[in-house]
């Protein structure tokens, strides 16, 4: 699958975001794929897990979510094409996204009765737009996506990564504290972290005493 993350995959980037934010000098995060026919397509179904594992995999998701959220640097997002599930949570967490022209951004989570996407979705389209791209979960075109706000600039595919480092290397360029608490500033009005953490609290208690996300079969 394109992108799709396994429990392995996550840590990294965990621990990745964790080590970066430790940078007071810091100025911008750019979230991208090698491949720029998909960013991610959510979580690795076919990995195979018992039913801790996959408690495990969503506690790490959750983590995921949480040190997105947290990294005090601008957080900038290169959309190209499958951008689905928790690709499109990672995307939606960002505070800046570009859209390759092949997007193919998608919230697939209600079809499977997984409580995730209001917290990240909702202040960013509204709550009437989130609801239907959340429980309809129409597949959203590069144009879709700047209809609605969820990007500001449309790219080819292959060349969005470069755009995105373009934007950070434009932030970089300017006093970094000052950058660093207008992004605070959005964080505190939003109530960005509350809703991350009340949303990850949820998918938890949904892992262990719900359906939970899928596993692979033969474990």
């Amino acid at each position: 699958m394109r992108g799709a993350l396994d429990r392995a995959s996550i840590r990294l980037m965990v621990n990745m975001l964790r080590e970066v934010s430790d940078d007071p000098e810091l100025a911008a995060v750019v979230l991208s794929s090698t491949d720029p026919s998909a960013l991610c397509a959510g979580a690795d179904v076919n990995e195979v897990l018992d039913e801790e594992g996959g408690i495990s995999r969503m506690s790490e998701f959750a983590a995921l979510y949480a040190a997105l959220e947290s990294c005090p640097a601008v957080t900038i997002c290169a959309m190209v094409g499958n951008t689905v599930g928790a690709g499109a949570e990672l995307a939606a967490a960002c505070d800046l996204r570009v859209a390759g022209d092949n997007l193919k951004l998608r919230w697939v989570g209600g079809l499977l009765g997984v409580p995730v996407g209001p917290a990240r979705l909702t202040p960013l389209v509204g709550l009437a737009k989130a609801r239907y791209l959340i429980l309809q979960s129409p597949v959203v075109s590069a144009e879709d996506a700047l209809a609605l706000n969820l990007t500001f600039e449309i790219v080819p595919a292959a060349e969005c990564h470069d755009r995105a480092v373009e934007i950070a290397t434009s932030l970089a360029s300017r006093p970094v504290p000052n950058l660093r608490k207008v992004k605070g500033l959005f964080r505190e009005f939003e109530e960005t972290e509350r809703r991350t953490l009340k949303e990850n609290r949820v998918l938890l208690d949904f892992q262990r005493h719900g359906h939970g996300l899928p596993s692979a079969p033969g474990r």
